[in-house]
């Protein structure tokens, strides 16, 4: 009797240990997993143009089975993807297009309501189900640009100005491309809805062209070219040949001061170095130090003619294309982005231009070298200072002293390398030493665009 009811026992543990052993089976084993599938819009911010296909994707840990995506409008219902899939897949990356006569639909706003099933076990076999809505709104209508004033012409290696307006209820993003990729940023100008911007044409490219490009939310874009008269100006190229003596001295010297060439021995690799990696390291921080544009409305933008040396004599021209030789064959070349002025040793440097000093500190070859930040994305370079009296950060008024010429840096003589640049490219200081340049260029464009805009 005794043994009886301890089988009867045994057995019934076991059989609550079958279930118990089942039941965890169920709720850890993936086939009977029970999340719902997962479902997301990518890069979506709200809206479609109804041009563009929405990118959709659906995961699931177990795979899916079945899916549909229906747009709920104004006027019902409308499948725009359905699927049963023949083998399940773990994630779906879908494109969904427009339905036909999208185009003619009065909706602003619709209802995108996607459904997908897994071939779970759980839920009775029948398996998790996933439902998700995105409200879209409807926006078909592109930017509207039209440019207001423009300089008349842009040279080589030269800047020029151009206003213009944009009218979007959604706009997104404006930027002026020119035909090397290079987006320049525009400023809100004067009234809402317009914006100002210092375009330049880099001297190393053979053309240029601009084109003002407006986005909206939506992924609409109009684009609007700026009427400019090019001047392909030329530039001077020179051969130059280097001495023993001047690989010995001066790039000996120079070797010692940067990483890129400790442990090199050879004076031409040493040169080949300095002349181009070290230049790229320099100039690469130069771009980004001078790249960034305000963003806050500006009702102008007053510039005086600047010349930073007084009674200093040119002594090396901007855009000039070295090339350099040793014993007759082409061994590295660059190109001279600023304008040398010497005068006296350690001559004061004074900026007509009031500005904030956003570098103040050594930069390679360039030496001791403040920049200075002149607004709408200009700025002033001061290379082989042997002092600097302006602190990174300090607000200057106009007609300061702000440093001392020197030969710091790949200097071979006391001068002053002066630089201008427009959103991160070198131009040519010339233009922005002539009162009459800026006054057609700059001033002029400016006061003449006011008017149309007070007129509209």
């Amino acid at each position: 009797m005794g043994r009886r009811k301890n089988n009867s026992s045994i057995g019934l543990l076991l059989v609550f240990v079958l279930i118990i052993a089942a039941a965890l089976y169920v709720y850890f084993s993936a086939t009977f997993e029970r999340n719902a599938p997962l479902m997301t819009l990518e890069k979506s911010n709200g809206y479609w143009n109804l041009k563009k296909p929405l990118k959709i994707t659906i995961s699931d840990a177990s795979g899916i089975k079945a899916y549909k995506i229906i747009m709920h409008t104004k006027d019902g219902d409308k499948t725009l993807q359905y699927e049963q899939l023949l083998t399940p897949q773990k994630e779906l990356h879908l494109e969904v297009e427009p339905p036909r006569g999208a185009y003619t639909m009065k909706d602003k706003n619709i209802k995108l309501l996607i459904q997908a099933e897994d071939i779970s076990k759980w839920n009775f076999f029948k398996g998790n189900t996933g439902l998700k809505a995105f409200q879209l709104k409807i926006d078909r209508k592109r930017p509207r640009v039209s440019i207001i004033n423009n300089s008349y012409k842009i040279s080589r290696g030269g800047s020029a100005l151009v206003i213009f307006k944009v009218e979007d209820d959604n706009l997104d993003d404006i930027y002026i491309l020119s035909n090397h990729k290079k987006h320049f940023k525009a400023e809100p100008f004067y009234k809402e809805g317009y914006y100002i911007a210092l375009l330049a044409w880099p001297v190393q490219d053979s053309g240029f062209k601009a084109t003002v490009v407006a986005t909206d939310l939506a992924g609409n874009v109009r684009k609007s070219y700026v009427p400019l008269y090019l001047k392909n100006r030329k530039y001077k190229v020179s051969k130059i040949k280097l001495s023993d003596k001047f690989l010995k001295g001066k790039i000996y010297d120079l070797a010692e001061e940067f990483e890129e060439t400790q442990g090199v021995e050879d004076k031409l690799e040493q040169f080949k170095i300095i002349n181009e990696d070290v230049r790229a390291k320099n100039e690469k921080l130069i771009h980004k130090l001078t790249s960034p544009v305000p963003q806050e409305m500006i009702s102008d933008f007053k510039v005086r003619r600047m010349y930073p040396l007084k009674n200093g004599a040119v002594v090396a021209h901007f855009g000039d294309h070295r090339k350099y030789y040793y014993h007759g064959k082409l061994v590295s070349e660059a190109y001279h982005l600023g304008l040398d002025m010497a005068s006296h040793a350690m001559a004061p440097i004074k900026t007509q231009n009031g500005g904030k000093v956003v570098f103040s500190d050594f930069n390679g070859l360039y030496g001791n070298m403040p920049v200075l930040s002149h607004g709408l994305g200009l700025y002033t370079l001061y290379g082989h200072c042997s002092s600097v009296d302006v602190t990174e950060g300090e607000d200057v008024p106009p007609n300061s002293k702000i440093a001392n010429t020197g030969k710091s840096g790949y200097a071979m003589g006391d001068h002053l390398h002066f630089g201008v640049l427009v959103q991160g490219i070198e131009v040519r200081p010339q233009e922005w030493m002539d009162r009459q340049w800026i006054k057609l260029n700059i001033s002029d464009i400016i006061k003449n665009a006011k008017k149309i805009i007070d007129e509209q």
